[in-house]
C-alpha cells in the first residue's frame, strides 16, 4: 500500500496538492455535548461568571478552522471563504449540538477545518462550566457531509 504523508524513504512529508484544480469545496462538521442540568440552565441563563458561553464558543470554533494546519501536522494552510457555526439547544440531553461548515476554492479539502472547529468549539464549553460540572462527555464529532475534490461527495 502506498501511504500519501510517507515519500519513497518512509519519511513523513505533506501531500503535493499543486497539480489539482481549484474546486468549491464545502465541509460539514458536528458534535454534541452532554452536561448536567444545572450547568445547561447556567449557560441558556446567561448566568456564567466566564460570560457568554456559546458565544465564546462560536468564536473559539472559527478560531479553531483556521487553526487547523498548526495543529494536525500534514494540513495544508488554507484561505478559507467561509465558516459557519451553529449551535443548538438540546433541553432533552441536556446540552448543545455545535455544528461548523467550512469553505473554499482551492486543491485540498476542508474536512479537517470543519472537525477541528467543531472540537475547539465543545472545548470551549468545557472550559467555561467545569466548575459546575466536571463530568461534561462530548459526544459524536463527526463529518456531517463534504462537497468538491476528485474524491467526490460525501453525506453521512
Amino acid at each position: 500500500m502506498n501511504l500519501t504523508h510517507l515519500d519513497d524513504n518512509q519519511r513523513p512529508k505533506m501531500v503535493d496538492v499543486s497539480d489539482k484544480n481549484p474546486t468549491t469545496r464545502i465541509a460539514i462538521a458536528s458534535g454534541s455535548i452532554e452536561m448536567s442540568s444545572e450547568a445547561y440552565n447556567n449557560i441558556v441563563g446567561e448566568a456564567n461568571k466566564k460570560g457568554p458561553v456559546l458565544q465564546t464558543a462560536v468564536i473559539a470554533a472559527i478560531m479553531g478552522v483556521k487553526q487547523t494546519s498548526t495543529l494536525i501536522p500534514m494540513c495544508h494552510p488554507l484561505t478559507l471563504s467561509g465558516i459557519n457555526c451553529d449551535v443548538e439547544e438540546l433541553p432533552e440531553l441536556p446540552g448543545f449540538k455545535l455544528t461548523v461548515t467550512t469553505k473554499l476554492t482551492g486543491q485540498t479539502g476542508v474536512e479537517m477545518e470543519a472537525l477541528t472547529g467543531v472540537s475547539i468549539g465543545l472545548l470551549t464549553i468545557y472550559d467555561m462550566v467545569k466548575a459546575i460540572d466536571k463530568g461534561m462527555i462530548l459526544h459524536k464529532i463527526q463529518l456531517e457531509e463534504k462537497s468538491g475534490g476528485i474524491n467526490g461527495d460525501y453525506k453521512r
